[in-house]
């Protein structure tokens, strides 16, 4: 008989753009033990043909319809992927935005949880205040896309209301005011001391396949 590996842990950061998701993940893949792969949105744009782009990085606002199936269906790909890496033994890191501020209701997170059933995956929200956001943004070229500074201040306003909700989670770290390492600090002592993660079992139940 086969002998099955432990699961892989699993670790989710949503939160919204320049948040500092992928800081947090440079330090975990550094320094916890095992590996950790990085299955985050960007590295899954990177593999997303340019005409079906931004894909799982469509932002809020319904701009547009035509790729939200197809968007829908690349989430599913995605955390089937992450569950695949997990049942295989290999821990799993990724940085996320989830919204559901589609032109119409997708449920794609209640979907993405489903994916992850029986699996050791924490949920972790990063938060951080527009402003501190704007901040960064203009730190590393937030006008890059020739975008005005109004329109970038409402993407942000956007991606804050839309990201956080419905705000389950098993853990939040505010990178507003904690560094990258203190974050991962705080995510290394839930995993090796808290109690075990519940939020996806919690939102995979706020919605059933169709």
């Amino acid at each position: 008989m086969t002998h099955l590996p432990e699961p892989g842990r699993i670790v989710i950061l949503n939160g919204i753009p320049r948040s500092g998701k992928s800081s947090i993940v440079a330090v975990i893949q550094e320094t916890f033990d095992g590996p950790w792969i990085n299955l985050g949105v960007d590295r899954f744009m990177q593999m997303t043909p340019a005409r079906y782009l931004p894909g799982i990085g469509l932002r809020p606002g319904g701009e547009r319809p035509d790729l939200e199936p197809l968007v829908a269906l690349l989430y599913r790909a995605l955390y089937e992927s992450i569950a695949a890496h997990s049942r295989l033994g290999l821990n799993v890191v990724v940085d996320i935005g989830h919204h559901d501020s589609y032109s119409v209701p997708r449920g794609i997170l209640p979907d993405c949880a489903r994916c992850l059933n029986g699996l050791p995956a924490l949920f972790v929200g990063v938060r951080c205040p527009p402003d501190v956001v704007m901040e960064r943004r203009r730190a590393t070229g937030w006008d890059a896309d020739g975008s005005s500074e109004a329109s970038v201040r409402q993407r942000v306003r956007l991606w804050h209301e839309a990201v956080h909700t419905p705000g389950i989670y098993d853990l939040d770290v505010d990178t507003s005011v904690l560094s990258p390492a203190a974050c991962a600090a705080i995510i290394h002592t839930r995993l090796t001391n808290g109690p075990a993660p519940s939020a996806f079992q919690r939102l995979a139940s706020l919605a059933q396949p169709g």
